[in-house]
């Protein structure tokens, strides 16, 4: 199940987020449960769409009720008909396919209900599983930008993989 993000998700997010090994490729590692909390009620929206924003999701795993990941979706404000995704997941639900149901939802909700016709992701290019893990899910490379983000005191390349609704296969 997906839902929007809450202030009570910050501990059950913090416990997944803020392993900086596990998330060495992210751009957000929290330190302190008030940065998940600072997260949520400042830099995510509330609404869903808005120019310029991170809408956030949570995913939840129905038979224990259990939030095991997040799912972020950037509304650009550069172009209304194009967004970007990001996906964190608890280590203890990798490899079991709950990223791929999420983001497949996610995806078919952008392309066939919000009618968006690109959708992104930024991906380190150290990240291999992440490469892999769009891949599957049909997105192609479109661009490396060398050292054009500065995360964690250091400059870093960034790919970018993208699908078009045309491409997508999984669809209505």
């Amino acid at each position: 199940m997906l839902r929007p993000i809450q202030l009570a998700d910050s501990a059950l997010i913090f416990t997944y987020r803020s392993n900086s090994t596990i998330n060495q490729y992210q751009g957000w590692v929290p330190k302190t449960i008030d940065d998940v909390r600072d997260f949520i009620a400042n830099r995510t929206s509330p609404e869903i769409n808005l120019s310029g924003t991170w809408f956030q999701l949570v995913i939840i795993k129905m038979d224990k009720n259990e939030l095991i990941g997040d799912i972020g979706v950037h509304f650009l404000d550069s172009d209304e008909h194009s967004v970007e995704l990001g996906i964190t997941m608890n280590p203890n639900h990798h490899g079991k396919g709950f990223a791929t149901e999420a983001l497949n939802e996610v995806i078919n909700f952008l392309f066939n209900q919000m009618h968006k016709t690109r959708i992104t992701a930024s991906i380190d290019p150290r990240n291999l599983k992440s490469i892999q893990f769009f891949k599957r899910l049909g997105f192609r490379k479109e661009a490396h930008f060398k050292q054009s983000i500065f995360v964690n005191d250091e400059w870093v390349d960034d790919l970018i993989y993208a699908i078009l609704k045309d491409e997508w296969k999984t669809g209505d």
